[in-house]
């Protein structure tokens, strides 16, 4: 079935590719296989630039003949076998060309890229026969003082004949070995049976369909008594609208029975606020007779003794409704994309149904009603949990990841959110967040910021590029040396804010809060025309930050560094040195004095490999100093009294540096280059709006992000950031207010409830509230 156009004006991308297109993405240290045909027109575009590309063409009959693709093989395929032994994807790799006898160590490789390519450039071959293509994008781990990452690479096939295409969207393989693989068409539902601890998988093959589905426990139809998934009570008991993987990841039923929970989710986006699709809501459209999804569900319950029902509840997956404003209920074209999934784990003997929507007469399925895929799974199987995010709305989906430092952390607790794509510690129960709080305070504390997006720019432009989009003046930055900067676009609107650390005369590493820095400075070396590659390396470099009085003495202990490098008893605010743990033969290390807690602090970089020793390390060392793990409610506490702004609160793409209260980082006068959002800048300087304050409140009520500032009855800011401060022993918040109203000392409210029947007075001081010399991040804590 054809994914219908899009409508005229709409684009959707990663929806869709023209008719014979196919696209495959190569992660980089992976590889990936795909059969070809006589005069497809194989193309290999380099991502980000710098990756080599290893590929390998089969005959049918085993045999590795780089003439298959028009090319000569000159080198045996080294980095593409090192892919199958050393990734995940080239694990599945070896096993298709084993279970099809084919040898790749007698084969020749045709490589690609190996003279450096910049991001977006391609190589092009035809087939000239049926037959396999293998390739990799080969690369062993970086050190923290290299950056030779590895990144990925985009197959693309241009099918000869456009019928040996696989056209629309089909389903992705199996997550393992199934127990149950159905097609359901739409206007169908199916019924099945699935043990305590098995796995189900939802799957939206061509995206943008809403599959109803609902839950027995087969121990209560036994009885005669019917127990299924109430909307209503999960709602209650998670927290939530709808649960995610995590904490409140289960479905309930009326009697506080957990039915089912939710192990992995690549769409993120579902309902639970009404019923599956009903014979009544289409008699009202008008649709007299229209096939539905609950009277499908009733007549595949009517074999259990299941009573029909008028409307079934049911968990809606894909389906995209939300609250309005005024608590109404909005619907729009789902969320999903093709290949989206929700896997769920049995938390008790059930009876399932599952549907395809039929809607065809609204945005519910995207307008034309398609296909899902139920699959069951043993419980033997070990699926971690996950949330699915994108780069791009263009970009394939991402599960969220373990740090290297996750299995470490995860001995002392289970509380874990998704944070930009892992999985970070949110609090320890065992010392709990005030106990965190205070051991950054007063000892020392440590926490995992792998999530940070690191990018390597490199290239004898790397300078001039750096200095071009950023508001730091680069020129002035020596190797060795770290700053922090803001990212601006043309209309001064902040992309993101971070830390560029200068290696050499012509090696950078920019590390922000955002993948879409790293992709604008990538954009921005294109537009410029300068000769600078912008590779990621988020995941060759995780980072640990050690804050508080006693971190120094603490890595003086562990770490050894050359002669040629910074001492760590030397080691300046704002900058880096490369280290050895233990000796000169020790795990390699990058080590900055910097923090976002207000305190000495330091982060310690290292590859995901060695993680767990550094870890160890660090813990050991820090014991007798009283050292903690730090979890992200703590950090947010710590990081609003020390005034340091988060993206999101203090700052979005419609925010400039002044209005987010880092207007340091813009020296408009010293820096001459022109930069990205400069001349905006200049004028928004000139002309201030909007201004982020301190507030002081007399209230104990701590106001959540978005709450109104208002002056009588009038709306004048907004709440970026608040907490109660522990060592301050008050509420304090940052809050983004009109500028004629930012002077120290102005009365202003704070509104809850509709921003005028509760309010919570507060007055207008400087920030940080916590140590504005900052004195203590210096390392000054006097006596």
């Amino acid at each position: 079935m054809e994914v219908a156009a899009p409508e005229r004006g709409v684009r959707t991308p990663g929806l869709s590719l023209p008719p014979g297109i196919e696209r495959y993405p190569v992660p980089g240290g992976g590889s990936r296989a795909v059969e070809i045909h006589a005069g497809d027109i194989i193309t290999v575009e380099n991502r980000e630039g710098g990756q080599v590309a290893e590929l390998v063409a089969f005959t049918p009959a085993g045999a590795g003949d780089p003439g298959l693709i028009g090319a000569s093989g000159n080198t045996g395929p080294d980095g593409l076998k090192a892919t199958l032994m050393t990734s995940v994807s080239g694990r599945g790799v070896a096993r298709a060309l084993g279970a099809a006898g084919f040898d790749l160590g007698r084969a020749r490789a045709v490589r690609v890229f190996a003279d450096g390519a910049r991001a977006g450039d391609s190589a092009r071959f035809t087939a000239h026969g049926d037959g396999l293509l293998v390739i990799g994008a080969p690369g062993g781990p970086m050190t923290p003082d290299a950056q030779d990452t590895v990144t990925d690479l985009l197959l693309w096939i241009k099918r000869a004949d456009p019928a040996m295409s696989r056209g629309a969207h089909i389903a992705p393989d199996p997550l393992a070995d199934p127990l149950i693989d159905r097609n359901i068409a739409p206007g169908e539902a199916l019924i099945y049976e699935v043990p305590k601890g098995a796995f189900i998988q939802v799957l939206d093959v061509q995206g943008r369909e809403c599959s109803d589905f609902q839950a027995f426990s087969a121990r209560s139809l036994d009885r005669g008594i019917p127990r299924e998934i109430d909307p209503t009570a999960t709602r209650s008991m998670t927290g939530r609208v709808y649960p995610k993987p995590g904490l409140a990841a289960k479905y309930w039923t009326v009697d506080f029975e957990p039915l089912i929970e939710i192990v992995q989710d690549s769409c993120g986006r579902h309902d639970t606020f009404g019923l599956a699709c009903t014979a009544r809501s289409y008699e009202d459209m008008g649709y007299f007779g229209h096939v539905n999804c609950t009277d499908n569900i009733n007549a595949s319950l009517g074999p259990y003794g299941v009573r029909p029902r008028a409307g079934w509840p049911a968990i809606n997956f894909f389906f995209n409704t939300l609250l309005d404003a005024d608590h109404g209920i909005v619907t729009d074209e789902p969320w999903s994309r093709p290949g989206d999934y929700v896997l769920l784990r049995a938390l008790s003997d059930l009876v399932c149904v599952s549907t395809a929507c039929p809607d065809d007469i609204g945005p519910a399925n995207g307008w034309t009603p398609t296909d899902i895929q139920l699959r069951t799974y043993g419980a033997g199987q070990d699926f971690r949990r996950s949330i699915g995010w994108r780069k791009r709305p263009e970009d394939d989906v991402e599960h969220t990841k373990e740090t290297g430092f996750h299995a470490r952390f995860a001995a002392h607790t289970q509380d874990f959110v998704d944070y930009n794509g892992y999985w970070l510690a949110n609090s320890f129960p065992g010392v709990g967040t005030l106990g965190e709080y205070w051991a950054c305070r007063e000892k020392v504390a440590i926490m995992d910021l792998s999530p940070l997006r690191k990018f390597e720019i490199t290239g004898p432009d790397a300078g001039a590029l750096m200095n071009a989009c950023v508001t730091r003046n680069i020129e002035k930055l020596s190797t060795g040396q770290v700053v922090y900067t803001a990212v601006c676009a043309e209309h001064g609107g902040m992309i993101d804010d971070g830390t560029v650390f200068r290696l050499g005369d012509h090696n950078f590493r920019w590390i922000g809060g955002s993948d879409g820095s790293g992709l604008f400075l990538r954009e921005q070396a294109r537009r410029l025309d300068l000769n600078a590659h912008v590779r990621s390396s988020t995941d060759q470099l995780h980072n640990v930050a050690l804050q508080g009085r006693h971190s120094r003495a603490i890595l003086t202990e562990l770490f050894w560094t050359a002669p040629d490098k910074t001492a760590l008893a030397d080691l300046g605010w704002f900058r880096f040195t490369i280290a050895r743990l233990g000796g000169f033969q020790g795990t390699p290390v990058m080590i900055s004095r910097t923090g976002y807690t207000g305190e000495l602090g330091y982060e310690v970089f290292c590859h995901p490999k060695d993680a767990p020793e550094v870890f160890d390390a660090l813990w050991a060392a820090g014991r007798p100093y009283g050292l903690q793990p730090l979890g992200l409610a703590a950090l947010d506490m710590l990081r609003i009294e020390s005034g340091l702004a988060f993206a999101g609160h203090e700052f979005d793409d419609a925010t400039d540096p002044f209005e987010a209260g880092i207007g340091f980082t813009v020296p408009l006068k010293s820096k001459e280059a022109d930069f990205s959002g400069k001349a905006a800048l200049l004028d928004r300087k000139a002309h201030p709006q909007r201004k982020l304050v301190g507030l002081d409140i007399d209230a104990s009520t701590v106001p959540a992000h978005g709450d109104c500032v208002r002056l009588g009855r009038v709306r004048v800011g907004v709440v970026t950031s608040a907490t109660r401060a522990p060592i301050l022993g008050k509420t304090i918040a940052l809050a983004r207010v009109e500028a004629i109203h930012a002077r120290p000392g102005t009365e202003l409210e704070i509104g809850q409830l509709d921003g005028h029947q509760k309010r919570l007075t507060a007055r207008v001081v400087p920030f940080p509230h916590f140590d504005p010399a900052k004195s203590r991040a210096k390392g000054d804590y006097g006596a």
